[in-house]
């Protein structure tokens, strides 16, 4: 076989192999990993879906201040089911529960489902969220349900950045530059100087001591 003849067989092998492992990888070991799935975590337990859980946390990085977590929530039951609470096992966070409109717990209501996250929906909001988890983790995410009980999901952790900008918690401004101290101390020393600059105006008629010293 000419050297040329043999460069192609290679060739051409090396592009079965290639196609057969990517193949593969799509996949994966169960066939039904080809149909369509979120981009996200998601989980079912009995009626309860719960599916696109992310945990949001502030815009820029190592900004103190709150993380929520975001996800929508499905009730393929025949009652509504109430969110009674979400927690992150593991650490000591608080998360507070607010539904669309008014006070009260969120509800997913029977065949129907709620949005956590995002403008006008229901919200989750984690009050240390700064101390209890870091971008790029896989956060635990628990949601208990008045029917269903514990739900378990695991959460990426990303920043309110991006895609996720709408859906992160409310921002806590970033704290004031310097700039503005130092001009303020400045002002400070010049208001000094006036100040000493009239005390030594308003001391000089009241030099009469300086006679009384050449005498």
């Amino acid at each position: 076989m000419s050297r040329s003849l043999r460069r192609g067989a290679l060739a051409a092998t090396a592009i079965v192999f290639s196609i057969a492992a990517l193949s593969a990888c799509g996949a994966g070991n169960d066939a039904q990993t080809l149909g369509i799935r979120p981009d996200n975590a998601a989980v079912t337990v009995d009626d309860v879906k719960i599916q696109n859980a992310l945990v949001i946390t502030q815009q820029t990085p190592g900004v103190k201040g709150p993380a929520a977590v975001s996800a929508t929530l499905f009730n393929n039951g025949r009652a509504p089911q109430t969110l009674e609470s979400v927690s992150l096992p593991g650490s000591s966070a608080q998360v507070a529960l607010k539904p669309a409109e008014g006070s009260g717990p969120i509800v997913v209501p029977a065949g129907g489902s709620v949005v956590i996250g995002g403008e006008g929906n229901a919200s989750a909001t984690i009050e240390n969220g700064h101390e209890a988890v870091k971008n790029g983790d896989s956060q635990k995410v628990v949601f208990k349900f008045s029917k269903t009980g514990d739900v378990t999901i695991q959460a990426f952790v990303v920043p309110a950045d991006s895609y996720f900008e709408g859906f992160g918690p409310s921002l806590v401004p970033a704290p004031p530059s310097a700039t503005p101290s130092a001009t303020a101390s400045a002002g400070e020393g010049g208001h000094g100087t006036e100040s000493g600059a009239e005390h030594g105006t308003e001391g000089a008629p009241e030099g009469s001591a300086s006679p009384t010293a050449g005498h």
